[in-house]
């Protein structure tokens, strides 16, 4: 699609269909330029729609339309840690993986255990991003950052998997990084950067 057919966004606010903090956090500090107040969907009593979606995009889609339902634009994330090794686990089930105590801790635990015996430790972070208007109509953007799985975890910056994730080029993890790094190099800032470009740039 040429940048022409985007539909920039013109309003002060946002929701961000997300009842993760850290993720809700990250995305405030990349929105912060544009001066968008964003609203987390937890403070508008939102409810969290079952991810069903076979895909990245699927379930950033489903999240979004189901917050723009509040009557303000809605931007969701949906992103996962995808394993070479484990055929793509967990992949869109990176959340599942934690259990409903969303315990990361847990689920980096799961992920090496799979990964016992296994040499190929490469892995990527992917992310979508959907952001939906009241409307329905939708406009998405993905972004990878790949890297490798390093034990034991190192680093409490960041949140889910961070702390097992080295990018690639770097020798520190995403939990050791300083947010403003990561920020520049992340799967989310990538997708980011495409939506900015397309939505947000006069």
């Amino acid at each position: 699609m040429s940048p022409g057919h985007h539909r920039k966004f013109a309003d002060r606010k946002l929701v961000v269909a997300s009842h993760n903090p850290g993720k809700v956090k990250e995305i405030a500090e990349l929105l912060a330029p544009f001066r968008v107040a964003v609203v987390p969907a937890a403070e508008l009593k939102l409810p969290e729609p079952v991810e069903a979606g076979a895909s990245f995009a699927a379930n950033a889609e489903l999240k979004a339309r189901a917050a723009a339902q509040s009557g303000l634009p809605a931007l969701a994330d949906d992103s996962g840690l995808v394993v070479s090794a484990l055929g793509g686990e967990p992949g869109v089930h990176s959340a599942r993986w934690a259990g409903p105590d969303k315990d990361f801790a847990k689920a980096m635990q799961r992920v090496e255990a799979a990964l016992e015996g296994k040499t190929d430790r490469r892995a990527h972070f992917a992310c979508v991003l959907a952001l939906c208007w009241p409307d329905g109509h939708v406009e998405s953007f993905g972004g990878v950052v790949r890297g490798k799985l390093v034990w034991p975890p190192r680093g409490d910056r960041g949140f889910g998997y961070d702390p097992m994730f080295v990018p690639d080029g770097h020798d520190i993890t995403f939990g050791e990084m300083q947010p403003a790094a990561k920020h520049r190099i992340s799967h989310r800032a990538n997708a980011f950067r495409k939506l900015v470009d397309a939505c947000f740039r006069a």
